[in-house]
């Protein structure tokens, strides 16, 4: 189990200065619903960890995959400056965070699906890694946000054979395996603290050539539902609120939220070109 006095040694002067508490429980129906639950600080970061989730929930409801002592189940509740909607892009702006940290102990294919999917190319197929989900609203008239993040370090075969979809962990990622838990926790509580700071004062915008680099949609031939009508085009990237850009019908559509589906991969890797 992790352990919450250890972690806080792990992070840097910077980090531990931005929070606020750092729990670990043992289990919990989800980490997203106890902070949904609790008062956001007026500053400073909120963290909570379970080593295992009993109700853990990705998009839409669906359920996340949480056996006990095995991967990563998280979030963090923060207080944001500005109107609501400036939230906007706050998933693409964690799931750069979240790659990069993996990039950073050696997972050097991580990249992001628009908007909140952690993944890793397999020969054209994107294999899901973690997944973020961004709650909140207004809270004592000031904006707050939770952000649920689950990461698969060592995935066990027993829960394994549940997925539904291509995954992937970090185990098989890094050469060598993965480091520690909490070694990937402190990580990436680094990262977090670092661009949540960034985007409070500066929005989207510094995160977009950031974003560029770990795009793992783009040049991909997708099905998205845009207007309650499914489109099929190309991914050209987004546009400077978040939004996904599209080339379909011979014009740019733009997606703000929503279901994409990958047909066929382009020749783009994280951190390449277009081709």
């Amino acid at each position: 189990m992790l352990d919450a006095t250890s972690l806080l040694s792990r992070l840097d002067d910077a980090t531990r200065a931005a929070f606020a508490s750092i729990e670990v429980v043992d289990a919990i129906d989800s980490t997203n619903s106890e902070l949904l639950r609790r008062r956001t600080p007026d500053s400073g970061i909120v963290a909570l960890f379970a080593d295992r989730q009993l109700g853990g929930r990705g998009r839409q409801g669906r359920p996340w995959a949480s056996p006990p002592g095995a991967n990563l189940y998280l979030s963090v509740s923060r207080r944001f400056s500005g109107e609501l909607a400036r939230l906007g892009g706050l998933s693409l702006v964690a799931g750069i965070a979240c790659a990069e940290a993996m990039r950073a102990i050696g997972a050097g294919g991580v990249g992001v699906k628009w908007p909140n999917d952690l993944v890793v190319d397999d020969d054209g197929v994107l294999r899901k890694l973690g997944g973020i989900l961004i709650e909140g609203g207004l809270q004592d008239g000031a904006v707050r946000a939770v952000i649920g993040i689950g990461l698969n370090v060592r995935m066990p075969a027993e829960a394994a054979a549940a997925i539904d979809q291509p995954w992937t962990d970090l185990q098989a990622q890094i050469d060598g395996g993965a480091p520690a838990r909490e070694v990937v926790a402190a990580t990436l509580l680094d990262s977090l603290a670092e661009a949540l700071a960034r985007f409070d004062a500066e929005g989207l915008a510094p995160f977009l050539p950031r974003f560029e680099a770990l795009d793992m949609l783009r040049d991909a031939q997708v099905d998205a539902l845009i207007a309650d009508r499914m489109v099929t085009g190309v991914v050209v990237g987004i546009a400077d609120d978040g939004a996904l850009r599209l080339r379909a019908d011979d014009r740019l559509q733009t997606l703000h939220a929503g279901e994409v589906r990958v047909r066929r991969r382009g020749l783009r890797q994280a951190g390449g070109s277009g081709a």
